[in-house]
């Protein structure tokens, strides 16, 4: 709270064309995949943010080479060939989700002591079922404090391979962290999920990046996965633009009756949020896919009863588009998004009604009422999404200021210039 950013509203609908910067998911990815990968590899539409730089400078710790050219947006890996370099380790990932849970699988290959750590939020977040699984592996790890969160200590000896098990109901990262380790194991993995599977399409995606890196990954019988084991094969890797970012950009065109061009994605892209458009079309939105750019424009917008498990990371962004729309918008199947950077449902919820709006809570998620708004600080809980969503609100309704707008930093640290330069020209 020790700043805040008023957003100016637009007096008329914003029209153009963006291309958010790469992917952090599929960015943190691609370093782990190069990392295990025998011979170098070439990163291309490299995203540099707190959870990338974090991830960088992991690896360095761990032994790995990396180069990065911050003007070109590239990243160079010398891969390891699936064998950590350094006897050991200390980690510090910050609230870096993504960072902690691929690296604590990644240092189950090596051999020594590695400890991985986080900023105070993250020794909130739940890792206990990724520790669990490895445990059931054969790895000697443990949540240091006792607890179900980290710091996590992993006493490493290489992974032996076979039948893991992992329970999938609170984060789809657990399993994508032992599904990009485990090529690296002596024998071939036999990985079944336990449980619910939560937000698949990252999982779907994990794999495919995983088989653009030379992985053989089968699934033999839902939610069953066999991993073959051999190295990953370094190569040259583009990454797509962030379409969780994307959806920011979607919102303004929904919120102001305008048209925005995101270039890079499609709906073949190998990030499932691009299916956020498809949410903006039931609310009344008209979506154009091309080849390399999706275009939204918006419309008289309605209420939607819509199930958000899949795309999460978007279900912010739909609930301040939601405030614009005719009739009430409830959201679905998003309990886990309690366990982020925050309570993202309590969050939102909070901050929807700082702003007078009517909304109620549900275990699994949220109803929002559209009303009049008053002005006010939305606050954003250290919660780079939370800024980025509200602020759609602010492009229409005068007095909304985003408490620390440099949270942004985490995925997107130039949020609010691109912001800025859409809505200029249409006040």
């Amino acid at each position: 709270m020790s700043e805040s950013l008023e957003i100016l509203p637009v007096s008329k609908p914003v029209t153009g064309r963006i291309r958010p910067p790469g992917s952090k998911s599929l960015t943190n990815r691609a370093l782990i995949l190069a990392a295990l990968a025998e011979g170098p590899s070439h990163l291309s539409g490299v995203l540099d943010s707190r959870d990338t730089q974090v991830m960088v400078e992991s690896l360095r710790r761990l032994g790995i080479a990396v180069e990065q050219d911050l003007t070109a947006r590239t990243i160079d890996v010398a891969g390891c060939g699936g064998r950590i370099p350094a006897a050991g380790a200390d980690l510090y990932l910050e609230n870096s989700g993504t960072s902690i849970r691929f690296l604590t699988a990644l240092c189950s290959l090596g051999e020594g002591r590695f400890r991985l750590d986080g900023n105070a939020r993250m020794r909130e977040r739940p890792i206990a079922p990724l520790v669990e699984a490895l445990r059931g592996a054969g790895v000697e790890a443990r949540c240091e404090l006792g607890g179900d969160c980290p710091p996590v200590v992993i006493e490493a000896h290489g992974l032996k391979g076979g039948d893991v098990r992992v329970s999938g109901n609170l984060s789809s990262q657990y399993l994508s962290a032992l599904l990009m380790s485990a090529p690296g194991a002596r024998s071939d993995v036999r990985l079944t999920v336990e449980g619910e599977l939560v937000s698949r399409p990252y999982v779907d995606m994990t794999i495919r990046n995983m088989e653009q890196f030379g992985a053989e990954v089968t699934e033999p019988t839902e939610n069953v996965f066999v991993i073959r084991s051999r190295p990953y094969s370094g190569c040259r890797y583009d990454i797509e633009p962030d379409a969780s970012a994307a959806s920011y950009f979607f919102g303004l065109a929904a919120v102001t009756g305008g048209t925005i061009t995101v270039e890079g994605l499609s709906k073949e892209a190998l990030q499932g949020d691009v299916a956020f458009v498809e949410a903006l079309a039931r609310m009344g939105c008209q979506v154009e896919y091309g080849t390399s750019e999706i275009t939204v424009r918006g419309g008289k917008l309605k209420g939607v009863d819509i199930d958000m498990n899949a795309i999460s990371d978007t279900a912010q962004t739909l609930a301040c588009v939601a405030v614009f729309a005719d009739g009430p918008t409830r959201i679905r199947n998003v309990a886990h998004m309690r366990l982020k950077e925050t309570d993202r449902v309590v969050a939102v919820v909070i901050e929807l009604r700082r702003l007078g709006l009517t909304v109620e809570e549900f275990p699994d998620g949220l109803e929002i009422h559209p009303g009049p708004i008053q002005p006010a600080t939305v606050h954003t809980y250290d919660d780079h999404r939370m800024a980025m969503s509200f602020s759609l609100i602010g492009t229409r309704v005068p007095g909304v200021r985003i408490a620390d707008p440099g949270c942004t930093a985490k995925t997107y640290p130039d949020y609010f210039v691109d912001l800025e330069r859409l809505c200029r020209g249409a006040r």
